[in-house]
């Protein structure tokens, strides 16, 4: 079996709850709507009894007819059947109809938490796990989740039928009621042996989902890259495996569950059997009437149906307690992001302090593995409304400096002080809403350039937003536009080139106002008017803010008040542009490999050789 759910392991934050603990969760679900599940069950009740009634009045009209035939007590019999069907169907109206209310408001608050839950976790959490499997939890499983609870309804409405109609055959008959009551034991024992089996396959059938829909989104939001390598066939053979693995985890379950219905139909068919030929044998010797005989066999499919659906239940409820378990294993997953305190944030300077920070992105780093550490007794000062230039080697360190100033990352030891005051102190949502951050490429959402500086500050008149925009490299950028601020942006920004999202994020941040802003500029090329532009708009957005910025381009680097240096988690250099040029160190052979090329003078030099 093992080959069938290869690559369905569990997630780290996958949690195993016990059935009681995830009902009294689900039940929490539903006490607001504790009035309307009352009526639900009143109306469950109404229609068992009914539902009873009616073989039991057939059963009655029969030995009526037999001792005095007559089309009007035929009549009368039918009618009265007729009246009972009706009543049975307007209390299971009634039913379904608030039970379907109830079960959408509870599917709708789940999803609501399912979803905040995302929200809250840190970016660690979107780091080690791919964005699909988490929206399969917040939609597949919640969906799974909602059909369990329809089947509850159903299941309470099956157990009072069959109450009813065993204390009515009880009292007809006793013997024959024993009987028809003894397929009971038999029948639950034989479902709930498959009560841990269904459970497994169900956690492993919403993996597969999961795993499926992650490599779907993954591909969608690859399909660039994908199609400019020539790797559509690659791609689709991936996807063909991930699928066939699904195929056959589903197939799995299926096969689980649906042998225990035939198995559950031979009982009863033997219990039918038992029923028939003793139900006959008193019906001959005339211990019982034939109204009775006919009363026992329609009780026996009325009491049939509901115990196999009861039974049935215990395996298809553990489908509807799997998904569940995912769904709370996402809303309680721990955030490694833990403020120790909320205070008040106020209007920050913008000093920041490093003081001994340990930092890793392994939450369990070995203090001896010298590897796992991407900053170790790391120090530096950042004075309020300095222009801070980071630059060094890929895998420096230079980005972790500005997660763990945003606390998107956890450092595991040391303090970050912000204006003398722990970071971790403060009201986080206060205080990132101080950071402007504009990432290497930065992310744009579908809608108009307009909504998208906007979404630095909701509540920013149209107005404030088109002077913010002309206010950034002159807004010439914004005439290039083919709507001006009207024009719609694509999925992610694609309709526009990098310099344009650029300049767009830039407009946000500068809406926005921070204190601190944090740039990790983009190493693609653009032309040199978007440059200036560019250019433009970060003095403009620097201008009185603490800023720093992960350096590729030579004019951010010049224009810096100071610059550091980074290798392997350490600042090795720092000084300005001049000065660490003429020391000749790890600076002036960045320098000369990355940023030479952009100045004045290589261009004029090349040229003479051109």
């Amino acid at each position: 079996m093992g080959f069938i759910l290869d690559g369905l392991d569990a997630d780290e934050y996958d949690r195993n709850y016990g059935d009681a603990t995830l009902i009294r969760r689900i039940a929490g679900y539903f006490r607001p709507h504790g009035r309307k599940m009352l009526t639900v069950a009143l109306m469950v009740a109404a229609a068992s009894l009914v539902e009873t009634l009616i073989p039991l009045a057939v059963s009655r009209g029969i030995d009526a007819l037999d001792g005095n035939p007559g089309a009007q007590l035929l009549l009368a019999i039918t009618g009265g059947i007729t009246v009972l069907g009706s009543l049975s169907w307007f209390f299971n109206f009634i039913r379904q109809k608030l039970a379907a209310e109830a079960v959408g408001d509870v599917v709708l608050k789940l999803r609501e938490d399912a979803f905040n839950a995302v929200m809250q976790r840190d970016l660690s959490f979107y780091d080690q796990y791919p964005s699909g499997t988490i929206v399969s939890r917040v939609t597949s499983d919640t969906q799974d989740f909602s059909n369990v609870v329809t089947l509850t309804m159903d299941l309470i409405s099956q157990v009072l039928l069959v109450v009813v109609i065993s204390v009515v055959l009880l009292l007809i008959q006793p013997f024959l009621g024993l009987l028809t009551i003894a397929m009971a034991p038999v029948v639950f024992v034989v479902a709930l042996s498959f009560r841990r089996l269904a459970r497994w396959t169900s956690q492993q059938a919403r993996r597969a989902i999961a795993k499926v829909n992650a490599t779907i989104q993954e591909t969608v939001a690859g399909i660039a890259v994908a199609k400019s390598f020539r790797q559509e066939q690659a791609v689709y053979d991936d996807f063909t495996d991930t699928n066939k693995l699904a195929y056959r985890v589903r197939l799995r379950q299926g096969l689980v569950y649906d042998s225990i219905f035939p198995m559950l139909d031979v009982l009863v068919g033997i219990g039918t059997a038992l029923l028939v030929y003793f139900g006959g044998v008193r019906a001959l010797e005339g211990q019982i009437s034939t109204g009775d005989w006919y009363l026992f066999m329609q009780g026996l499919a009325l009491f049939a149906f509901p115990l196999t659906s009861i039974a049935s239940f215990w395996s298809q409820f553990q489908q509807g307690l799997a998904a569940s378990e995912r769904v709370f294993a996402l809303i309680d997953a721990e955030p490694r992001v833990v403020q120790s305190d909320s205070q008040p944030v106020g209007r920050l300077n913008g000093e920041l302090v490093f003081d001994k920070i340990g930092f890793s992105y392994q939450a369990d780093a070995n203090s001896n593995d010298a590897q796992a550490w991407v900053l170790r007794d790391f120090d530096l000062t950042i004075a309020a409304g300095e222009r801070l230039a980071v630059v060094g080697h890929t895998g420096a360190g230079k980005s972790s400096l500005a997660r763990l100033i945003t606390r998107f990352y956890e450092f595991q030891r040391g303090v970050i002080r912000i204006d003398g005051r722990d970071v971790r102190t403060l009201d986080l949502a206060q205080y990132r809403r101080q950071i402007g951050l504009v990432p290497q490429v930065p992310f744009l959402f579908t809608g108009t350039v307009a909504e998208n500086i906007r979404y630095g500050r909701s509540d920013a008149d149209d107005e404030a937003v088109a002077a913010v925009a002309r206010s950034i490299g002159g807004g010439d950028w914004v005439h290039d536009l083919p709507e001006g601020l009207q024009t719609e942006v694509g999925e992610r920004g694609a309709r526009l080139s990098l310099g344009q999202r650029q300049l767009v994020a830039l407009a946000r941040v500068l809406l926005q106002d921070p204190r601190i802003f944090i740039l990790d500029e983009a190493t693609a090329s653009v032309d040199p008017f978007t440059e200036e532009q560019i250019q433009t708009g970060l003095d403009q957005v620097m201008q009185g803010r603490t800023s720093i910025i992960i350096a590729h381009r030579l004019s951010t680097v010049r224009s810096a008040d100071r610059i550091i240096v980074m290798r392997k988690g350490q600042i090795i250099e720092q000084g300005d542009h001049e000065r660490l040029l003429l020391a000749s160190g790890h600076y002036a052979e960045l320098y000369n490999t990355y940023f030479r090329h952009q100045s004045l003078e290589y261009i004029e030099e090349v040229g003479k050789f051109a």
